[in-house]
């Protein structure tokens, strides 16, 4: 939660009473007036600053800032620098598409995925050619890892068969499967159509997928870029596995 002290200081608070945040959540949806003060008991942890832009103010408090030094010592939470490339930039990209699924998947041309069992795509005027690495890897039957990247301005799809790294963080994502991760790294929320939107992140990468759809994966080794996974005969099995895993909202 964010919110502030009777000084109007910022801060961010981690609570474990689901039940009193989802009373709150369902009557400020409803229009309705609920004060939101959980118990010291049920704060897990209280950190100083917002790590997220918010254009709103509590009433009848100071405007919002950040505690002073004779209140807590250490870093401060600050909304992630726009003007860069970085984890915190990559995982809030992941969650954007999450949320604009159907804006981003009507971007992708499916085929510029290979069919299982037939010839990979050959690149079109204008799309990198592939290496000799990546052509080993997307003479694979059914490729489904990774075989467009788009950029995130929204220049069009330029098709990368075979991306190396993409097969690596399909398989440490499939690690968690046999090795579960810490709580909350991977996560499902209800998608239309009776499927989930599933969301996990890793080092240096992050997943969102439809378990009916294809997946995207964004790298902190590729700012900026979006790419596409194309849904394969073992993506479909990696999603229903992580979906079985995953932190579900109430």
């Amino acid at each position: 939660m964010l919110g502030q002290d009777g000084e109007g200081a910022r801060w961010t608070v981690v609570v474990d009473d689901v039940s009193l945040v989802a009373v709150a959540i369902a009557s400020w949806d409803c229009g309705m007036e609920h004060d939101l003060s959980p118990d010291e008991h049920t704060v897990v942890a209280a950190l100083p600053g917002w790590p997220l832009p918010v254009a709103v103010a509590a009433p009848n408090v100071p405007a919002p800032h950040d505690p002073g030094p004779d209140v807590v010592d250490g870093p401060r939470l600050t909304p992630p620098d726009v003007e860069v490339w970085g984890p915190a930039q990559r995982r809030l990209g992941a969650d954007e598409i999450a949320l604009q699924w159907a804006v981003w998947r009507e971007q992708v041309d499916d085929t510029a995925f290979p069919r299982p069992g037939g010839p990979a795509r050959t690149p079109g005027a204008g799309e990198p050619a592939r290496d000799g690495a990546d052509d080993e890897a997307g003479d694979e039957a059914g490729d489904e890892a990774g075989d467009s990247a788009q950029n995130g301005a929204g220049d069009g799809p330029a098709v990368r068969p075979g991306h190396h790294r993409i097969r690596q963080v399909l398989a440490e994502a499939r690690a968690y499967v046999d090795s579960p991760p810490p709580l909350g790294r991977v996560r499902s929320a209800f998608a239309p159509g009776g499927a989930r939107i599933l969301r996990a992140d890793g080092p240096g990468w992050s997943l969102v997928a439809r378990t009916d759809d294809i997946a995207f994966v964004l790298l902190d080794d590729e700012p900026g870029e979006v790419l596409p996974v194309g849904r394969g005969p073992e993506l479909p099995g990696l999603l229903e596995a992580l979906d079985r895993m995953a932190v579900r909202p109430l």
